[in-house]
């Protein structure tokens, strides 16, 4: 029996993609998580064999949880599962180790290849980087700054309205090393103030507007 995590903050999507999936001989869904937090220890408590993880959740992002997921060096493959179609965030997702990326609203016609695909330990890509419906082991350069995954969750909890020591308990770390992290993102993007922080989340669809 193949088993199956979904987190998305979201009652209606992982309801959604139950359906899809729950119906597949051999397939389980053995966890559902609801933030970034609870993805991670629903992987490490569940072992599952394909985890699928919603990009922008509650404390931190799909591909911070997707990173933590390959620190931990668990036999989980991430499959990041988001309503962007945005280069960057393909590429953040394949340097930290999700082998899958899919857009919700492809999930009817790609979910359930993408899945079987991440089953066998080969990647599915579809999307602007690597062209619709593709398996992709290939990269493509990106212009512009980029932020680290922990520097991106950072940013992400920072224009939430979330304090450094708010931000520095939720991920388990130092308040010198979520200022070391926030000044880094602030000086690659050149920004120099929390508004345009905020601003830049918004343009990076790291929150809602």
């Amino acid at each position: 029996m193949k088993r199956i995590l979904i987190a998305d903050d979201h009652d209606a999507v992982r309801a959604g993609v139950r359906a899809v999936l729950e119906g597949r001989p051999g397939w389980e869904i053995v966890a559902e998580a609801r933030n970034g937090k609870e993805a991670i220890s629903c992987a490490i408590q569940a072992q599952p064999d394909v985890a699928i993880i919603d990009y922008s959740m509650p404390f931190m992002t799909g591909i911070e949880v997707a990173k933590q997921i390959r620190e931990r060096k668990l036999v989980t493959e991430v499959l990041i599962f988001t309503m962007h179609d945005s280069v960057a965030l393909q590429l953040q997702a394949s340097e930290v180790g999700a082998r899958g990326f899919v857009r919700k609203s492809d999930a009817n016609k790609m979910l359930l290849v993408a899945v079987e695909s991440l089953m066998h330990h080969k990647s599915y890509y579809a999307g602007k980087a690597y062209g619709e419906n593709a398996a992709a082991e290939d990269r493509m350069e990106c212009t512009g700054p980029s932020l680290s995954p922990r520097e991106t969750t950072i940013v992400k909890l920072i224009a939430e309205g979330y304090s450094n020591k708010h931000i520095s308990a939720a991920l388990g770390v130092s308040v010198k090393t979520t200022e070391t992290h926030r000044a880094a993102a602030m000086r690659k993007l050149n920004i120099h103030s929390t508004a345009g922080l905020v601003r830049y989340a918004v343009k990076a669809n790291l929150i809602e507007a």
